[in-house]
């Protein structure tokens, strides 16, 4: 998706008119929704600025602009393009990162990042060159047809409010490899970036880079289960962009002040698709090579099932299983025990371990007195239990009690569902989570439908799953799990008869559901996909949520007596029934947020309830009005 796109002349006419910061904003506001008043002013200031580099006749009147680019797969956008034909009349762009910053300091303790100031804060973040090398990357790597069509990705970064000084901290040596890939121009650089730019572009290709990258087809993103071999073996497998590089960057420092200072703890707060788990599993390789005796922790066993069963082909067994453990393992763990502990999904984490909950004391804390640094990955929206009490206050409150420092950072969503934070806070909005700016739509394109046959969702979904084995079928947990279909695919624990559907839950023998060709015949339940990613999914929404007096409600009563998620619930009940209740709601409103946004590409829905299943078409239709107006 391009916000604005003209040619140089019209782009050039628009700032003329005092026009250009209007226009970007329309199109802005139709496209992906309000903007900031920082950004309308950014957009004025900077096209200014732009307009004087190519005020020239040695870059033509007739090639390609684009500004506020979303790059595929993120939620990230290129701040500006400028596309034409190179000297051997290649496609040619021209990527620019736009900056308004005045002060740099220096990182020399991590890999590609400044401080620069932030709402009065100074605050760690991608040097630009750094920034506008990853998104040229991104783009290489997942826009097939660029790739096909030779089209050549030249980034710079033009920070036109900074001074540069002598010994400057924003060309320090630490960043040469990324400054060597996309180079800085600073205050008075308006001629060095026109020469940049006209090096480059040579003359018109009638916008057809533009389309090649606008329209170009998206290969799916690399899934962490596939790529983990890889990376333990020490080969990057996945570029971090902004955020990501950020908490992976002081992930790195904490880890290391640690091992010969204080305790730390790290809290990483991100909704689905913000790559925690590949940021993870990215720290579990680096640690590792570290030499720091480094864990990845999870609740959820079907994570660690998957991740385990690719690498046991060229790993020993003994080593993955001291690289993935569950968390109910470290309450006889001696203090320090660890240089780090990594925990996944920490918003899953109970109160006691062992299978009748009667062993040591709280696993948050355990987990903080076993390591001298731990990191916590939390999403609170996806807890799916009863005893799930995993939060950032009980993070805090242990880490205090045990005197260690705290650090607090947050990842924007990047990679799932095509990188849409508005289908995530849409979502959020439909199932009344919490109220979001995304009510009445988003930028979408993320496949999503409703069907009125669940075997019309269930065909859909194996035609899908026949392109690369990454679709699956998940449902709401509202039939029982019959003991003897558990190892037996030709017992059916999820029956409608109103349509002669039948298919069994995953069987008890298959804990590495996911990637197995076969079990695309069964269904998965949250317990057996939070945590994973597929391409698509579809969702069964059972009798547990409904659409009733014009509002969504939640029915715990309809929940399979097999689901140990609700497992204390009619006890609470009868002490406490609105409690009981409303973290019932939670529960039941989270599972389906956890399971609609499993897919990367697309999610497909059948309800039970008809009155829900028209509810979320109204919802869809608004969407969609909203989308086409824009």
């Amino acid at each position: 998706m391009i916000i604005y796109e003209s040619t140089k002349q019209q782009f050039m006419n628009d700032v003329t008119e005092d026009s250009i910061a209007v226009k970007i904003h329309n199109q802005y506001v139709q496209k992906v929704g309000k903007a900031s008043m920082s950004e309308i002013n950014a957009w004025n200031n900077s096209m200014n600025y732009l307009y004087k580099v190519l005020n020239t006749s040695t870059i033509p009147d007739d090639v390609g602009i684009a500004i506020e680019y979303k790059v595929p797969a993120t939620s990230r956008r290129v701040d500006f393009m400028i596309t034409g034909l190179n000297e051997k009349d290649q496609y040619s762009v021209v990527i620019i990162e736009l900056k308004q910053w005045t002060e740099v300091e220096t990182v020399e303790d991590a890999d590609g990042l400044v401080k620069t100031y932030f709402n009065r804060t100074k605050t760690r973040t991608p040097h630009p060159s750094f920034q506008a090398w990853s998104y040229a990357r991104l783009i290489r790597d997942y826009n097939e047809t660029v790739q096909n069509e030779a089209v050549q990705l030249y980034p710079c970064a033009y920070l036109h409010n900074y001074i540069r000084t002598d010994n400057d901290p924003l060309l320090h040596p630490v960043y040469n490899q990324y400054i060597d890939e996309a180079p800085i121009f600073s205050k008075g650089d308006v001629l060095k970036l026109r020469g940049f730019i006209s090096t480059y572009i040579k003359k018109t290709d009638r916008s057809k880079s533009l389309y090649l990258i606008e329209h170009g087809k998206i290969k799916p993103s690399k899934s962490l289960q596939d790529s983990l071999l890889s990376m333990l073996q020490g080969n990057q497998e996945f570029i971090m962009i902004d955020d990501q590089k950020v908490v992976y960057e002081e992930a790195l420092r904490l880890a290391q002040q640690a091992q010969s200072g204080k305790k730390q703890v790290l809290i990483v707060e991100g909704g689905p698709g913000t790559g925690k788990s590949v940021l993870g599993i990215n720290l579990l390789v680096e640690l590792t090579a570290r030499e720091l005796v480094c864990q990845y922790v999870t609740k959820n066993s079907a994570p660690r099932a998957v991740y385990m069963k690719k690498l046991q082909q060229n790993v020993k067994k003994s080593v993955i299983d001291n690289l993935f453990k569950g968390s109910g393992v470290y309450y006889e763990a001696l203090p320090d025990e660890f240089g780090c502990l990594i925990v996944d999904e920490a918003h899953r984490l109970n109160e006691k371990s062992g299978l009748f909950k009667n062993k040591g004391i709280n696993q948050t804390m355990e987990i903080i007195r076993a390591a001298r640094f731990s990191v916590f990955f939390i999403d609170e929206y996806q807890k799916i239990a009863m005893h799930d009490v995993g939060s950032k206050e009980q993070i805090r409150h242990y880490a205090e009690q045990m005197d260690a420092d705290i650090t607090e950072l947050t990842l924007a969503s990047q990679f799932r569902c095509n990188g849409s934070d508005g289908y995530l806070a849409w979502l959020d909005d439909v199932l009344d989570i919490r109220e979001t700016a995304n009510a009445d739509g988003f930028d979408f394109d993320y496949d999503i439908r409703l069907f009125d046959d669940p075997n019309e969702l269930r065909d859909e979904i194996f035609s899908k799953n026949q392109i690369n084995n990454k679709a699956r079928m998940l449902a709401g947990y509202c039939w029982d799990w019959k003991k003897d279909g558990k190892n037996n695919p030709g017992v059916h624990d999820i029956q409608l008869d109103r349509y002669q559907f039948f298919m069994s839950w995953n069987l008890n023998n298959t804990t590495t559901w996911a990637i197995d060709p076969e079990s695309i015949e069964q269904v998965g339940c949250i317990h057996t996909s939070q945590g994973l990613e597929f391409d698509y999914v579809g969702v069964i929404i059972g009798e547990d949520m409904r659409f009733e007096n014009n509002r969504i409600v939640s029915d715990p009563f309809k929940r399979a007596k097999t689901d140990k998620s609700l497992s204390g619930f009619k006890t609470l009940y009868k002490k406490d029934k609105d409690e009981a209740l409303r973290m019932a709601d939670q529960i039941i409103r989270n599972t389906y947020r956890t399971l609609m946004t499993r897919g990367t590409k697309g999610c497909y829905i059948y309800c039970v309830d008809p009155h829900l299943k028209a509810y979320l078409q109204r919802r869809l239709a608004i969407q969609s009005s909203a989308v086409i107006s824009g």
